[in-house]
């Protein structure tokens, strides 16, 4: 089944018992392909939690346990247990494990379960070609089983990634969320084929899948999407393009920074950061130093991601007449937790009451440069920052 056979048949349970339409019908069927005596099924049937009690199976004895609780919850009996039903599947198959000679009938009463496991997951991968709401089941289903490496759902899922063109967008785009559970080399032609297919409404997951999985042929065609209509799909090329750490997308990145769109130029920052080098930073400065946008706190973040090399440049400009530059250094500062940075911070904190263009104070920036710092000092000690304020 796997090498984690208890969580295979656990999700295996659950996803049985969620496929029953009547599923106390289907309980009794499990109970009589017991063998054991008519009157322990009714018994169990109507809630009687010792309905086997005393059997020389204690397997046997759990299952119609288990049988009796689900009725009596189901007749809003006070034995509420969310996810009895789920324990029956697994139960079952122990019980045939126990006993071979009950092995067939059980599994025929429980269904969808010639083969154990596997046939569940075939079924799944049948429901794909289904209505709408038994594929976004199925789909789900298919990503839980790719969780615990199951060969038949990795293959399932990578058939359904290999071709846009045959897959309804929200179930392309579910199997693309999670492209790292089952992706390989194989996808490539399939994945380059979407992105190249702009007016597909999938193709910032295909720019994302395309960098998870490391597809450098797709960095011209992300690049490209960076001028695209949607603001979403500018976002998500932002975002693969900083997986990749390409330098050659910097310029184009750059002029993302006057993005319209707030996320997307939070978006474009963040990447110029993870990419990194002096282009990224000149670009990053550039703009901050322009002031372009009120609420461009994110450049201070991506500049802080450049490390020491940057302290100095921000220490600097918490001298600088502007109270938005000053503001804004702290904030950087703060990141950067560099001991440096420290003293800076605190002078403004206790001296600095300038106010900025959003309204807020200049203290009110180095205060929360400073409790970010030492946060972050506390994680890299080990320890845990104690919280409070800064005075």
């Amino acid at each position: 089944m796997t090498d984690h056979r208890d969580a295979v048949l656990r999700l295996w349970g659950r996803q049985l018992y969620e496929r029953q339409d009547e599923p106390l019908a289907w309980a009794e069927a499990v109970l009589e392909a017991t063998g054991r005596p008519p009157t322990a099924v009714t018994a169990a049937m109507s809630g009687r939690l010792d309905a086997l009690s005393g059997s020389p199976s204690d397997q046997a004895d759990l299952l119609f346990h288990t049988v009796a609780k689900l009725a009596a919850n189901l007749r809003f009996e006070g034995l509420y247990d969310a996810d009895v039903g789920t324990r029956i599947g697994p139960l079952a198959l122990q019980l045939g494990e126990l006993e071979p000679v009950l092995a067939g009938p059980l599994r025929d009463a429980l269904g969808h379960l010639p083969d154990g496991p596997a046939s569940l997951i075939t079924v799944h991968a049948a429901e794909l070609s289904s209505s709408r709401t038994i594929r976004l089941r199925a789909i789900d289903a298919l990503l839980e089983w790719a969780e615990l490496s199951h060969p038949q759902a990795l293959a399932a899922l990578s058939e359904v990634a290999s071709d846009h063109r045959t897959q309804d967008v929200t179930i392309w785009t579910k199997a693309l969320n999670r492209i790292a559970l089952f992706g390989d080399t194989s996808l490539e032609p399939g994945l380059l084929r979407a992105l190249a297919d702009t007016e597909h409404r999938g193709v910032r997951w295909s720019a994302l899948a395309c960098a998870e999985l490391g597809f450098r042929q797709a960095v011209p065609l992300i690049t490209a999407l960076l001028g695209h209509p949607d603001p979403t799909v500018r976002e998500g090329a932002c975002e693969a393009l900083g997986l990749f750490e390409e330098h050659t997308t910097v310029p184009a990145l750059a002029a993302r920074l006057d993005d319209e769109t707030t996320w997307v130029r939070s978006r474009a920052a963040m990447a110029l950061g993870q990419i990194g080098g002096d282009r990224a930073l000149a670009a990053l400065w550039q703009a901050m130093m322009e002031r372009r946008n009120p609420k461009d706190g994110y450049l201070a973040s991506a500049i802080a991601a450049f490390g020491p090399p940057v302290v100095d440049g921000l220490i600097a400009l918490t001298t600088d007449p502007d109270p938005d530059l000053r503001a804004l250094a702290c904030c950087a500062l703060g990141s950067t937790a560099d001991d440096r940075a420290l003293p800076a911070l605190e002078c403004l904190a206790a001296h600095d009451l300038a106010r900025t263009t959003l309204g807020g104070l200049v203290a009110t920036a180095a205060k929360q440069g400073l409790r970010t710092a030492h946060r972050i000092r506390a994680r890299k000690d080990g320890g845990e920052y104690p919280g409070g304020k800064v005075k």
